[in-house]
């Protein structure tokens, strides 16, 4: 296998990964410099494939990538948020927290609720438009290397292999797709982006990186249930009965559907504790039951969900290319958001790699891309939180929501938190 003949396309800037992320940065190298030669690999069989996400989304860096996408026909702007709810449930009952106790940053004031799928699809279009080669069905497989070990572009997956790992007679040979960068945006827990971190020692320097696990379902719901713009986010039961941490997430969106899920914690001590058992636990409870009942399931799924915030975010470039998005772990775990972050990192990271191309380069260290992420509102952002999942893996979902609120009004107000920056420890260490 390792003796094939494959074909060879050059580009200017390769993306691994058709998300959000993946999708901003072709776009905004396109509109920084309309002659490279951009292509996007997703391993979907078409953009949007493998993202069942109802999302609440910040339209910050949608805003920065394309200010007019409001009236250019994204399906996003169909539902602005406009009824916010944070339940603490019992077993049967629940209380809400008043908004005056939640910190500003903790408000989905101007936010838009809707299927982060189809925002990808109309995205994608918006790169076609531009120029960009988006190539679906086609994943990565292997990073390639000149003999300096800088990285020069990727590999796709083999197709018509046997379980032998033998060519079968259907066998067509991957293609190398050269890149003078490649930008990998491939989400959490990315296979490439896995061997990236290890072979740069890119976490060197950095915290590990934490987990959550998000089951999530799309549902119709009768239209006299269906309130578009509410949203509603619980913690609580029935993760307060293992002493796991987590929460669920209810979004009422356009059509009469709802989204909904439940994000549990990776770090739990008990063994025996099943995200998707807790999610059907979730789903019975008298509040949450009393929206789906008469409803309809229409799809679902899972993903793995970064939650390690500021301290785990690794070293971002190495020769020849960046991680950006989820790839690197953008999410603000108290706002259940990654979205707008995810985008700009990857608009930061086409802007440099759009500079260093004019410039000449090809296949060194972008630091200048890291350095502006770490100078950029996504720092600002996160920072704010960077206590928070810590103090709540420490203390528990009661105590440690308490504390964690309270480090982010201060860092709200004052610049400053109830404690330095902690520290986390690794999923896998807490399972008993």
């Amino acid at each position: 296998m390792s003796e094939i003949q494959r074909e060879e396309m050059p580009y200017d800037v390769v993306i691994v990964g058709g998300g959000p992320a993946g999708l901003s940065a072709a776009i905004r190298l396109k509109q920084v410099s309309p002659d490279l030669a951009v292509c996007v690999l997703e391993k979907g069989s078409e953009i949007g494939a493998h993202i069942l996400s109802g999302a609440v989304i910040d339209p910050r860096a949608l805003d920065e990538l394309l200010p007019g996408w409001r009236e250019d026909g994204c399906p996003l702007a169909e539902v602005a948020v406009t009824d916010n709810w944070h339940w603490v449930l019992g077993k049967t009952g629940k209380f809400a927290l008043p908004h005056f106790m939640m910190p500003p940053l903790m408000s989905n004031k101007g936010c838009y609720t809707g299927s982060l799928g189809n925002l990808c699809r109309w995205l994608a279009g918006k790169a076609e438009e531009l120029g960009v080669e988006i190539f679906p069905g086609f994943p990565a497989a292997e990073v390639l290397y000149d003999d300096s070990g800088a990285v020069i572009g990727v590999q796709t997956g083999d197709m018509g292999v046997g379980r032998d790992g033998e060519p079968r007679a259907d066998f067509q040979p991957g293609m190398n797709l050269l890149a003078k960068y490649t930008l990998f945006t491939e989400g959490a827990r990315g296979h490439l982006t896995k061997r990236l971190k290890a072979k740069f020692a890119l976490e060197a320097e950095c915290q590990p990186q934490v987990y959550g696990l998000g089951v999530k379902e799309l549902w119709d719901i009768p239209a006299d249930k269906h309130v578009p713009g509410r949203v509603i986010h619980t913690q609580g039961w029935p993760l307060s009965e293992s002493h796991s941490w987590g929460g669920g997430f209810l979004y009422h969106q356009a059509n009469h559907q709802v989204a909904l899920g439940f994000v549990t914690a990776l770090d739990y001590a008990n063994p025996y504790v099943s995200p998707f058992e807790e999610f059907q636990r979730w789903k019975q409870h008298p509040a949450i039951r009393a929206v789906l009942e008469g409803g309809k399931r229409v799809a679902y799924g899972a993903r793995a969900i970064n939650e390690g915030g500021w301290q785990s975010v690794p070293r971002l470039a190495f020769p020849g290319g960046v991680l950006a998005g989820c790839s690197a772990g953008f999410v603000n775990v108290p706002r259940i958001k990654g979205t707008h972050t995810a985008m700009k990192s990857a608009m930061l990271a086409a802007e440099a790699i759009a500079a260093a191309i004019g410039a000449g380069r090809a296949q060194d260290a972008l630091d200048e891309y890291d350095a502006a992420v770490r100078a950029s509102w996504i720092a600002k952002e996160l920072k704010l939180v960077q206590n928070a999942e810590p103090l709540v893996a420490k203390f528990g979902g009661a105590i440690g929501t308490v504390l964690a609120g309270a480090d982010m009004w201060c860092r709200t107000l004052f610049g400053f938190g109830i404690a330095r920056p902690l520290q986390h420890h690794s999923d896998a260490s807490a399972t008993g």
